[in-house]
């Protein structure tokens, strides 16, 4: 039983993490689209976290 509440919280934490990474990429594209550099240079120190 904790064996599969341990896999459970760690599947949780990795569908979590992938869902920021769709996420942080969604936002990604569409400063690009907008050219907001400084936003661009945001979103990839963010990125930078989650690699």
């Amino acid at each position: 039983m904790i064996r599969n509440r341990f896999e459970a919280a760690e599947q949780a934490r990795e569908t979590h993490k992938q869902s920021i990474k769709k996420n942080l990429e969604h936002r990604l594209q569409v400063a690009r689209a907008a050219g907001d550099e400084k936003l661009i240079r945001q979103i990839e120190a963010e990125m930078q976290y989650f690699n």
